[in-house]
């Protein structure tokens, strides 16, 4: 039995609704995955923030055509495609389906979109090779401490310091008394 008309509007509307949520858009090859393996692909997604989105590429079509963001998508809507919309850690979603794909061999990357860019494979795997967000935050926050901490060392240097230079002149001074009398 196919799928009627208000059931195929109801699933253009949920892909519209998720791509407007999503940052970057990936289109695989999925043809030959098993349900269980779909399963095992979306389960490795989910806690990026990813969603694993199997439709019709036409059903796609329509939900991308008066969107400018994604209208590059269009040019990877063909064979059998599932499509991974990376709401927020797009690169711990690509190393996700980069895991996934070394396990299981059946998938291809087509391309993906970024900003109404066009992604071509090797695109897809330089924003891969980019720190997650925790990496960065941590790198950041690491930096800000390494400054405070410098910060501190000087600013505690100061008095010491300036307490030697005090001593030094006080006994120069009873130094140089001693020296006159």
């Amino acid at each position: 039995m196919g799928r009627t008309l208000e059931n195929k509007k109801e699933i253009v509307a949920d892909l519209k609704e998720t791509l407007s949520e999503s940052t970057l858009a990936l289109v695989i090859e999925y043809q030959g995955l098993t349900v269980a393996e779909i399963t095992d692909l979306r389960r490795r997604l989910r806690p990026t923030g990813t969603v694993c989105k199997v439709t019709k590429n036409t059903l796609m079509g329509i939900a991308i055509q008066d969107d400018e963001k994604w209208q590059a998508l269009s040019e990877l809507l063909k064979g059998s495609s599932a499509f991974l919309l990376v709401k927020e850690d797009f690169s711990g979603a690509i190393k996700a389906y980069q895991d996934f794909q070394k396990a299981s061999k059946k998938t291809e990357l087509r391309g993906g979109v970024l900003e109404g860019r066009l992604l071509k494979e090797p695109d897809v795997k330089a924003l891969g090779d980019l720190p997650s967000k925790e990496q960065l935050i941590g790198q950041i926050a690491g930096a800000i401490n390494a400054v405070a901490t410098k910060l501190a060392v000087g600013i505690n240097e100061v008095p010491g310091g300036l307490a030697r230079a005090l001593q030094a002149l006080a006994d120069k001074e009873n130094g140089g008394s001693d020296d006159a009398a």
